[in-house]
């Protein structure tokens, strides 16, 4: 039986790294349902003129979910402003797009810091408001990289796994207890991270389509939130064949070259800027900590 669809008008959202790209896309989808949503993000700059153009009551508030300080500071600040939290989006992460053997530490830490742990800080802080309330939504960014390995992105392919696995285990934790869980899965998403990335194979979406998955899966709540849809049935139907055809057919589609056959040129101005700023995206937006950028997420 189907579940219900909730009304999703008055909820209180609060979505990390929500400046630009699909945090800035979700925040504005759920504008539109009639959310409350402060959006946080390093560039706060940034985040209040994003928050501004959203209008709807949407607040701008600065971030760092590396720092569970700084995450603890935004929440406690979004329910100040909006009233008790409903609904956390962990959508901050970034994608540096390097050869495995040849990424520097700096950025495999990076990495780690914003897409693990501060998904798992963010989980934990959210869950302290829910579980007494009996009641709340949480939705991980993942990626379908963290369905499969990508060459070119494999710590980032590795960050995301670590998302999907730890969205499953605290599920079966939480179960019983009213706190939904959504685990995101896009493919490469069409924003300015993918710059240079021209497999005309692999087709993007939109940062819309992903923010209107997640709507969708608010309203009507459930776990694996593929974008588009039709690829989760893919990796089921792959995931029964053997090995050597699976990678087979990923050659085949050119699925190896997504990521590393990439026109670094057409990335240089992000990347110069990324590099520049002290930003971390996350899919895509901003919350991190590194003045070191080379690219953010939303790809594979």
């Amino acid at each position: 039986m189907a579940k219900q669809r909730q009304n999703l008008s008055g909820k209180v959202v609060a979505i990390t790294g929500g400046a630009r790209g699909i945090g800035k896309a979700t925040a504005e989808a759920l504008v539109r349902k009639g959310c409350r949503v402060a959006i946080g993000d390093l560039d706060l700059e940034l985040a209040e003129k994003t928050a501004a153009a959203l209008g709807g009551g949407t607040v701008a508030l600065a971030l760092n979910v590396t720092d569970r300080g700084s995450f603890a500071a935004f929440l406690e600040a979004a329910e100040r402003e909006l009233g008790p939290l409903d609904v956390l989006v962990n959508n901050a992460g970034i994608m540096p797009v390097t050869p495995f053997a040849e990424e520097s530490d700096d950025s495999v830490r990076r990495q780690l810091d914003i897409n693990v742990y501060g998904v798992i800080v963010g989980m934990q802080l959210a869950i302290e408001r829910f579980v007494p309330r009996g009641s709340g939504q949480i939705v991980n960014l993942a990626s379908q990289a963290g369905k499969g390995g990508f060459p070119g992105i494999a710590t980032y392919s590795a960050t995301k796994h670590a998302v999907v696995g730890l969205s499953e285990a605290v599920r079966a934790e939480l179960r019983g207890s009213g706190v939904e869980i959504a685990c995101v899965m896009p493919t490469v998403v069409n924003t300015e991270l993918t710059a240079g990335v021209g497999q005309t194979l692999i087709r993007p979406v939109e940062a819309s389509d992903v923010a209107n998955e997640i709507v969708d899966a608010l309203e009507a709540p459930r776990f694996d939130v593929w974008v588009p849809r039709v690829n989760g049935a893919l990796f089921r139907i792959l995931a029964n064949l053997p090995r050597s055809w699976r990678e087979a057919l990923g050659r085949l589609m050119k699925v190896d070259k997504l990521m590393t056959e990439v026109d670094h040129s057409a990335r240089d101005a992000y990347e110069k800027r990324a590099a520049r700023e002290d930003i971390a995206g996350g899919g895509e937006g901003e919350s991190g900590n590194s003045a070191d950028r080379t690219a953010e997420r939303e790809a594979a």
